[in-house]
């Protein structure tokens, strides 16, 4: 498909095909979580996580910045925790991807050390403090430092590859 160009000469690129073509592209599943100031846990799915450096160990994730939840989770403070799904749990990401307000009504969580909500059944959690925050188009870079992490009982994460979701099987 050609591409067009905008008035300074770069080209356009259509969001749909943009999405469709880096959707070839397989991406873990994690949910962010910390608590508002009441105690409640907060969270959102988020597709676009990666770690940043060994040392200092930093990770990051790309929120929308029009995203509720973001929106939440930023005004909750500096510290979140990023939990790894576990394959079997596609229905915790769904409901925590649904915009609600209680949406850990029928997730079990339990506190980090700093806190935030580990969620049962997580393969893996990673504690952190907010280290910077970049803008990023319509997202925003967050990398965060981490504190404490922990493996999980499973080891088989959460996938999502051409919009659906599945699971790894090594070779």
């Amino acid at each position: 498909m050609p591409l067009t160009a905008n008035g300074d000469g770069a080209p356009v690129i259509d969001q749909a095909r943009f999405r469709h073509v880096l959707g070839r592209y397989p991406t873990g599943v994690v949910v962010v979580t910390a608590l508002d100031a009441t105690g409640t846990a907060l969270g959102m799915t988020v597709g676009s996580f990666t770690s940043v450096s060994l040392d200092p160990p930093l990770v990051a994730f790309l929120p929308d910045k029009s995203s509720s939840s973001w929106r939440a989770l930023r005004e909750s403070g500096e510290r979140f925790c990023v939990n790894v799904l576990a394959a079997a749990q596609e229905d915790v990401c769904r409901a925590v991807a649904m915009r609600k307000t209680d949406k850990f009504h029928d997730i079990g969580w339990r506190p980090s050390p700093a806190g935030n909500p580990i969620i049962d059944g997580a393969v893996a959690w990673i504690d952190c403090v907010t280290e910077q925050l970049h803008d990023a188009g319509d997202h925003q870079i967050v990398v965060g430092r981490v504190e404490h992490l922990q493996l999980g009982d499973d080891d088989t994460p959460l996938l999502f590859h051409r919009g659906a979701y599945g699971t790894f099987t090594p070779h």
